[in-house]
């Protein structure tokens, strides 16, 4: 690691940005986590984790195509600035109902349904002004590796937080922390110094522009295939995580902070990963990288399956984490280094229907299964399953050479 791995930071808008998100992603991690605890220790149902998931990430899938329309059509600024506030404000009402132990899991539930209609819109406008944020455009890969190791920095901190203050204060101050975690970001894009926004002339009805996004990534193989294999991963494979709880609880015979421990090392995997990715020379190839990650992925969860010891099992998570954050920084990082600027706010809104679209539906399925065939069993056939796409979709980007573009900036991207 040297001083070109933070290049990004040259421009002050994305050190804002970067400094004010860091804080909001632990936040987000917190409540996450306490949501999905909270549903289990209600309900003590693998299917009701399920639907947790499906309740957060499905409305997602449903409204990110209008979020990327969005995105392109109006000030992608001002729609990420409100998402902000927005998700404030869920988090807040989180809040308020377990804190005065007033809430049924249903209320949970539909809170979560709301922060998934907001996310549709957020991914969007949040991933594609990344572009806008960084000076100097050579240094945009870069900025793109910078935000993977922020979300799985967050992902090893916030876990392993909102376990400790799940066992010492519920919940509610979980809920709480990522209410005023938001604040961070809001201020970071308050003292932003951003050109100023031109409007756009667009002839086309909103329909037209979505139909024409899909159109794109027909005719663009090299990013349609990658944005195939994420959602396959993200609805067959990506779903373990919905069953951790039972991990901690039942296998581990472990409680919350079990649960924070194991989300944690699984982000602290990820951070190995972006670290690797980090300190490739350019000209790597990408294909092969994500063709033996995602093996590890696989084999890693596999391994992690049937193990009854937790440290032996927290080792395999940092195995699975380091595999898992190849989904999304790989996959990214072609997507924002060939798309065409005029269409990236609507192609980054299928990178992100297939990454939070595919897995709800995936929960539910999984957390299905469980019930029949038990929890080590469904992590098992997981990881199969894993093993399986890699092969069938490594054959069709070899067909499909990805571009000499998409295999110059390996490390400097992601999620």
């Amino acid at each position: 690691m040297n001083i070109s791995t933070f290049k990004a930071f040259r421009s002050r808008n994305y050190k804002l940005y970067f400094g004010g998100q860091s804080v909001s992603l632990i936040g987000t991690w917190m409540q996450r986590t306490a949501v999905y605890w909270l549903i289990y220790i209600q309900t003590h149902s693998t299917f009701m984790l399920g639907v947790a998931v499906f309740a957060a990430q499905f409305p997602s899938f449903l409204f990110s195509l209008f979020g990327g329309v969005v995105s392109d059509r109006y000030n992608r600024y001002r729609v990420l600035l409100f998402t902000q506030v927005a998700s404030m404000v869920q988090a807040t009402l989180l809040a308020v109902l377990v804190l005065f132990n007033q809430y049924t899991v249903w209320e949970i539930l539909t809170l979560s349904v709301v922060l998934g209609i907001i996310n549709a819109f957020d991914v969007p406008a949040r991933q594609s002004m990344v572009y806008d944020m960084v000076d100097h455009k050579e240094d945009l890969a870069n900025a793109i590796a910078l935000n993977s190791s922020m979300v799985n920095l967050a992902r090893l901190i916030g876990p392993a937080i909102s376990g400790i203050v799940l066992e010492k204060l519920g919940a509610g101050v979980c809920f709480l922390l990522n209410a005023f975690s938001f604040l961070a970001v809001i201020l970071s894009l308050l003292l932003m110094r951003l050109p100023k926004y031109v409007a756009q002339v667009h002839t086309k009805k909103v329909l037209g522009e979505l139909k024409e996004g899909f159109v794109y990534l027909k005719n663009t193989p090299s990013i349609g295939y990658v944005i195939l294999l994420l959602a396959c991963i993200s609805l067959l494979v990506l779903p373990f995580s919905t069953l951790l709880p039972v991990y901690a609880k039942i296998i581990f015979e472990g409680n919350a902070s079990t649960f924070g421990y194991l989300n944690s090392f699984i982000g602290l995997g990820a951070i190995c990963g972006t670290i690797f990715l980090a300190s490739l020379k350019s000209g790597a190839n990408l294909k092969k990288i994500l063709f033996i990650n995602t093996l590890i992925f696989g084999t890693a969860l596999i391994l992690f399956s049937h193990i009854a010891n937790l440290s032996i099992a927290l080792f395999f998570s940092v195995l699975i984490g380091f595999g898992m954050m190849s989904q999304t920084t790989i996959s990214n990082t072609i997507i924002q280094t060939t798309v065409s600027q005029h269409m990236r706010g609507r192609v980054i809104s299928y990178f992100a229907m297939a990454f939070f679209g595919m897995q709800p539906l995936g929960s539910l399925l999984i957390g299905s299964v469980s019930h029949y065939i038990g929890t080590p069993n469904t992590i098992l056939a997981e990881g199969i399953a894993a093993i399986v796409i890699t092969f069938l979709f490594f054959n069709l980007l070899r067909k499909n050479n990805l571009n000499r573009k998409d295999e110059i900036e390996p490390l400097e991207f992601d999620n």
